[in-house]
């Protein structure tokens, strides 16, 4: 099996997720993770991606829960813990389904509440019920600097780490981070690329990303999973067939599987 992994894109523009899928598998990448997140306008239901992919081979890395209402989870309320009902309804199916590792993120929007003690009991709930089903959950940095320090900081389970995003990195955090911090709990990755302006998800080496640095501080870290590419297909990629997009997609990968590996 290679060391590469690539988004089923809930955002690529003009195909369906069955195309996409088709598509990811004929550009040669045996392993994928699902979006699975709180939409019902799918043409391809999320538990019917994860049977398409099994049914052509593909190895399922993880699933990428919903975020649309996670701010909720550091107000007081029923609504946070309804988003707390929620993770662990998933939590649950991703066991049925045999996913062992989920992505989520801790805000969402440009605003988001104050991290707390009240979304930090309701996060260890979450994380408990994962870890009663042997799922990891690995954090997302997302816009803002400070919760995932703020989660790790507090919770010690195994089960818990984080999923490095180099867009967010580039595009939000000006790319300073605290991988020193993170070390051995960089348990997922999402590589894209983008020019400091907006979070566009381009192929790698289509933005101002370096490359060379993002991966020598991951392999520093001890990350040892798969490059995991979430693209989209969108924008002035149209002008390519969704096959030639992943095609080059998939070079792209292996392009920068050489510079880690060779770190």
């Amino acid at each position: 099996m290679n060391n590469l992994a690539v988004c089923i894109q809930y955002s690529n523009k003009n195909v369906s997720p069955k195309d996409t899928i088709l598509a990811i598998k004929e550009a040669g990448f045996e392993n994928v993770f699902i979006q699975y997140y709180y939409r019902d306008n799918y043409e391809l239901d999320q538990i019917k991606q994860i049977d398409y992919c099994r049914e052509l081979g593909l190895n399922i890395i993880f699933c990428h829960l919903g975020y649309d209402n996670i701010n909720e989870i550091w107000i007081e309320g029923e609504n946070g813990e309804n988003v707390v009902n929620q993770y662990i309804e998933d939590l649950d199916l991703m066991y049925e389904n045999k996913i062992d590792m989920v992505v989520m993120h801790l805000i969402t929007h440009k605003e988001s509440p104050m991290y707390n003690e009240l979304g930090l009991e309701r996060i260890k709930r979450i994380v408990a019920h994962a870890k009663k089903l042997g799922i990891k959950i690995a954090f997302e940095n997302t816009r803002k600097r400070g919760y995932l320090e703020f989660v790790l900081k507090n919770i010690k389970e195994e089960n818990v780490g984080i999923c490095f995003d180099a867009g967010h990195y580039h595009c939000y955090f000006n790319d300073d981070f605290d991988f020193e911090f993170f070390k051995d709990r960089v348990f997922a990755v999402h590589i894209h690329d983008n020019d400091k302006t907006s979070d566009s998800h381009l192929l790698p080496f289509d933005g101002t990303i370096d490359w060379d640095d993002v991966l020598q501080k991951l392999k520093q870290s001890n990350y040892n999973g798969p490059i995991t590419l979430e693209l989209c297909y969108r924008f002035d990629y149209l002008k390519d067939s969704v096959a030639d997009f992943y095609k080059e997609g998939y070079r792209r990968g292996q392009k920068l599987e050489e510079i880690f590996n060779n770190i």
